[in-house]
C-alpha cells in the first residue's frame, strides 16, 4: 500500500514539474534551415541503408541459388523482386521562401 501511495505522489510531482517548464523558444531562420538540412541528410542516409540492404540481399540470394543448383535442389527465383535503386550522392537545395 505504501508503494502505491509513494508512486502516486511521485507521479503527481512529476506532472507539476512538467507543467512549470517554459515553452521552447521559436527557432531562428538559420536554425530552422540547419534542422531541415539535417532532416534531409537523415532521410538520404535511410535511402542509402535500404540500398545497401537490397544489394546484400541480392548477393545472398545469388549465393543461395548457386549453391542450391550445385547440390541438385530445385530453386526458383521470385519474379516480383524489384531492382535496387541507387540513391546517389547527397545533394541538398534549400527551399526558397
Amino acid at each position: 500500500m505504501k508503494k502505491h501511495l509513494l508512486l502516486a505522489a511521485l507521479m503527481g510531482l512529476a506532472i507539476t514539474a512538467q507543467a512549470k517548464l517554459p515553452a521552447p523558444a521559436p527557432l531562428s531562420p538559420e536554425a530552422a534551415a540547419k534542422a531541415d538540412e539535417a532532416k534531409a541528410k537523415t532521410a538520404h542516409g535511410a535511402k542509402v541503408a535500404a540500398y545497401q540492404l537490397c544489394k546484400a540481399q541480392d548477393k545472398a540470394a545469388a549465393n543461395f541459388f548457386k549453391n542450391a543448383s550445385s547440390m541438385g535442389k530445385p530453386a526458383q527465383a521470385s519474379a516480383g523482386a524489384p531492382a535496387c535503386a541507387d540513391p546517389g550522392p547527397f545533394v541538398y537545395t534549400a527551399p526558397k521562401s
